[in-house]
């Protein structure tokens, strides 16, 4: 999939421009400090492929919840790989973690993702 972008230049239709201003101003409230730390964490746990591989395949169980024995034939890596992979998701609230027995299930957190789209463009966090 091929995404274009169209960039429109500003700097003459600005209201600012006829005053010599550079920039346009904040329409709103920008990412504090805290939340451009939990924004990176979570970008830092989907900026590997097998992670997004993991949390759509744990998305994609019935129930929304994997074994993690369930999860190393998709990927193709062993068990202790995985369950590394999960930790870091786990770390950043995208995933749950549930001992049962000698097994560890996985399950999304609820609304994650779209808290994170929140964070990103509400005003108010």
């Amino acid at each position: 999939m091929v995404t274009t972008l169209t960039l429109t230049d500003t700097s003459r239709t600005s209201p600012d421009a006829a005053s010599g201003a550079c920039c346009a101003p904040l329409v709103r409230e920008a990412a504090d400090p805290q939340t451009a730390a939990e924004l990176a964490r979570v970008f830092k746990a989907l900026g590997d492929p097998t992670r997004v591989r993991l949390l759509s395949i744990v998305a994609a169980h019935d129930g929304g919840e994997a074994c993690v024995c369930d999860l190393t034939e998709p990927v193709g890596l062993s068990q202790p790989t995985v369950s590394h992979h999960l930790k870091l998701m786990v770390d950043a609230g995208l995933l749950t973690r549930e001992q049962r027995g000698k097994w560890a299930y996985y399950s999304v957190v609820p609304g994650a993702l779209n808290r994170l789209g929140v964070l990103l463009t509400e005003a108010t966090v």
